[in-house]
């Protein structure tokens, strides 16, 4: 950085030594307060930057936004009245098998008379009342006896049924299972409800005694839920942090419109995506994450996570920042509506020529701009692979959606404390939301699974 002189070289020279030295010196501080005050509007600006980050503009979850900065949305009028329109598919209260009937008929019509005639009598409308029978816990008590062996003279004692060891039924079992890990309750949360329901005193140490073996119960399961997300054509596949006792460790998830596959790993790293998809070389479709990004089979990038990096360029100060990122912020955003409205022919090549145009004449940039504009052209061939193929999706909302479970877990529990605890959360959490994808009822199959087990059979898994 130079300071121009108002004035000559030979009016400098005319000026006394003294004043000279003076003049140089006041410069050097001059440029020195200069070069400070542009690292601290740079420092200034980054420190803006983070402070503005939320949900909309980062990766943040939602859950980080203050409540105070959550922007008001003025409600639009509408002509339409509240609640459900006319004409959309309701959610009725389904009639049940009764367990007993009680059948009513008219007694007394408004003008006073009693009597009816008995070919008009027919049934008009059921209404269903649903009760919990009164909980009364099925207690079988194995009386065990001994006794002397009249040949050898050796004591003999009777042995408990090996399905029956455990001192608790598969439907306990899978009860206990259901509200600890479907449900993400605490030990203490469990057997509070176990004595207030059942009357059942159980130790905390007997829950998890419990819930160990309802992860090993799980365990068939998880690995054909494994087996076919390692099949499958396309994977979405995401990873968040998790803790193992204070370490930080990560839950990556793989999964797709049939299952959910979860593994914790300490790492996260391209080892660790290895081990998550072992053979599997399918269509990814994922973030930014540099391993991701080296994938050398087809890939779609989320254009949502893209989306909010390019918001938060169009918040900047700089007015080329802003232009820039508002720029790309259109043209991603209609990039991302044509997931379900097809371009034409001529809306493509229009797009095409302005979205390519505006990022490689800014790829030059040593700015934000620059590290946008390159980042979009050097995946530029995984940006819209949803067009040429229907079934993959434009962003990875699907593997986010069954990520988040674990991640309030993570919030709620603070992590697991061995790797006995990982197993049960990767196991309980892929049949959780292995469940949810296939809309099905988790508890019967809890118990079908805990049956096989105390029975040392081999579970049925048809239902995967």
């Amino acid at each position: 950085m130079e300071l121009k002189r108002p004035f000559s070289e030979e009016d400098f020279q005319a000026t006394p030594e003294p004043v000279r030295r003076y003049i140089i010196q006041l410069e050097d501080i001059v440029i020195k307060l200069l070069k400070e005050t542009e690292d601290l509007k740079k420092r200034v600006t980054e420190l803006e930057n983070r402070l503005n980050k939320n949900s909309q503009n980062s990766s943040k979850p939602p859950s980080s936004d203050p409540p105070y900065k959550k922007p008001y949305k003025k409600e639009k009028k509408s002509k339409r009245k509240r609640g459900g329109q006319k004409g959309h598919k309701g959610h009725q209260q389904k009639l049940m098998e009764p367990t007993c009937e009680n059948i009513l008929f008219p007694e007394i019509c408004s003008c006073g008379c009693s009597s009816f005639d008995p070919g008009s009598i027919k049934p008009f409308y059921t209404h269903q009342v649903i009760e919990l029978p009164k909980i009364e816990m099925d207690v079988l008590h194995f009386v065990l006896n001994q006794g002397r062996c009249v040949q050898c003279g050796n004591i003999v004692k009777a042995q408990i049924p090996k399905e029956r060891q455990t001192g608790y039924g598969p439907r306990l079992s899978a009860l206990i299972a259901e509200v600890s890990g479907i449900q993400g309750n605490s030990r203490a949360t469990v057997r509070t409800f176990c004595q207030s329901v059942f009357g059942l005193s159980i130790s905390s140490g007997a829950i998890q005694k419990v819930i160990d073996r309802a992860s090993r119960a799980l365990k068939p399961a998880y690995q054909k839920i494994g087996d076919i997300a390692r099949n499958s054509e396309i994977n979405y596949i995401d990873e968040t942090s998790w803790f193992e006792h204070g370490a930080l460790n990560w839950l990556w998830v793989m999964a797709n419109n049939t299952v959910a596959y979860f593994m914790i790993h300490k790492k996260r790293s391209k080892l660790a995506f290895l081990e998550l998809i072992q053979d599997w070389d399918g269509i990814l479709v994922s973030d930014n994450y540099g391993v991701y990004q080296k994938w050398i089979n087809l890939r779609q990038t989320c254009l949502a996570h893209l989306i909010r990096k390019a918001k938060a360029l169009g918040e900047r100060k700089d007015p080329a920042t802003k232009q820039f990122g508002q720029q790309i912020t259109k043209e991603l955003q209609l990039l991302c509506h044509w997931a379900k409205v097809f371009p034409g022919d001529h809306e493509w090549r229009d797009f095409y020529q302005r979205f390519t145009g505006l990022i490689f004449d800014h790829q030059d940039h040593k700015c934000e701009i620059g590290t946008m504009a390159r980042s979009l052209i050097r995946q530029i061939e995984s940006l819209w692979l949803f067009l040429d193929i229907v079934e993959v999706e434009p962003t990875n909302n699907l593997a986010e959606r069954v990520l988040r479970y674990g991640v309030l877990w993570r919030k709620r529990s603070k992590g697991t404390q061995s790797e006995k605890g990982n197993h049960w959360v990767e196991r309980i959490l892929s049949f959780k939301q292995t469940c949810s994808i296939r809309s099905l009822d988790s508890f019967p199959l809890l118990v079908e699974l805990l049956d096989s087990y105390f029975k040392g059979q081999e579970p049925d898994l048809s239902w995967i």
